[in-house]
């Protein structure tokens, strides 16, 4: 949309700000030519800028970063927050790439070092290594792409010890909910207890790794174990996400969805609806 339709479905929402995320961007990680990622990625950062950030203090937004060459993505992540005025980077979660891979340590060195988070976020169809291309219909493949995405990379960042490397830096795992995390933080866990020597970078559980504060989960409006999240990870690193304009979303409905929850206390409705994101993207 343009920024005016934009801006006129934040009023409709009461929403103060939103971060802007791909839609099409989301498979940058299926194309096979590197430079071409890297050209389309540097082009849609200045888009972003150009027609959207400078417009209004309320439209900001994530770099698309292209996980074919992370040199280039942290070179791309350094332009697009210092002349860009960009929020943070996008990694996507779909492809043959695994983000916890030694490869990407200068994406993660640059985020520190600019104090800017990192969202991992599927493309909602494919999983590369993940294997969904066997489903005979969307509903299928839809309903296991995002978390599958989310759960490979979430593995490999956490096993390979990103956050404790990094240790200001901030990543969130979006699109899939965050009733998963517990399963496989605890799922992990009990990995780690009987085979720690296979993850030397981890100095502790995955799970006190993941409670750090530094690790963020989007939630869904209407998800069962949405208490049960802000118990087990923390309250403080679950927000609100939108959707806006996805098929599949509810806004501005799903506003008033977590507003009028029985099973969350006020103060747990603010963080959602605000206060996390505002931590998350450091705004």
């Amino acid at each position: 949309g343009t920024p005016d339709a934009w801006l006129r479905a934040l009023d409709k929402g009461g929403i103060e700000t939103t971060i802007l995320y791909p839609t099409l961007g989301l498979f940058v990680s299926f194309l096979r030519d590197r430079d071409w990622a890297v050209a389309l990625c540097r082009a849609y950062n200045t888009f972003l800028h150009e027609e959207f950030v400078k417009v209004s203090p309320r439209l900001k937004a994530v770099a698309l970063l292209p996980v074919q060459d992370p040199d280039a993505a942290a070179r791309e992540l350094e332009r697009s927050v210092r002349q860009l005025g960009l929020s943070g980077g996008m990694l996507a979660a779909d492809g043959a790439h695994l983000l916890g891979d030694a490869r990407f340590t200068p994406v993660y060195e640059t985020a520190e070092r600019l104090g800017v988070m990192l969202g991992v976020h599927a493309s909602g169809s494919h999983l590369g290594g993940g294997g969904v291309d066997g489903f005979p219909t969307f509903i299928q493949t839809h309903t296991v792409s995002h978390a599958f995405g989310q759960m490979r990379q979430f593995t490999s960042i956490v096993f390979e010890g990103i956050p404790e490397r990094f240790p200001r830096l901030r990543i969130a795992f979006l699109e899939a909910g965050c009733g998963w995390a517990p399963y496989w933080m605890e799922r992990m866990d009990d990995e780690y207890a009987k085979r720690a020597s296979e993850a030397p970078k981890l100095k502790k559980k995955p799970s006190d790794s993941v409670r750090s504060g530094r690790i963020f989960f989007s939630c869904e409006a209407d998800e069962w174990l949405l208490p049960q999240a802000l118990k087990l990870v923390g309250e403080d690193q679950i927000v609100y996400a939108s959707d806006f304009p996805h098929w599949d979303n509810s806004y501005p409905g799903s506003i008033d969805e977590i507003r009028n929850r029985g099973d969350l206390t006020d103060a747990q409705k603010r963080k959602v609806l605000g206060d996390n994101t505002r931590r998350l993207y450091g705004l």
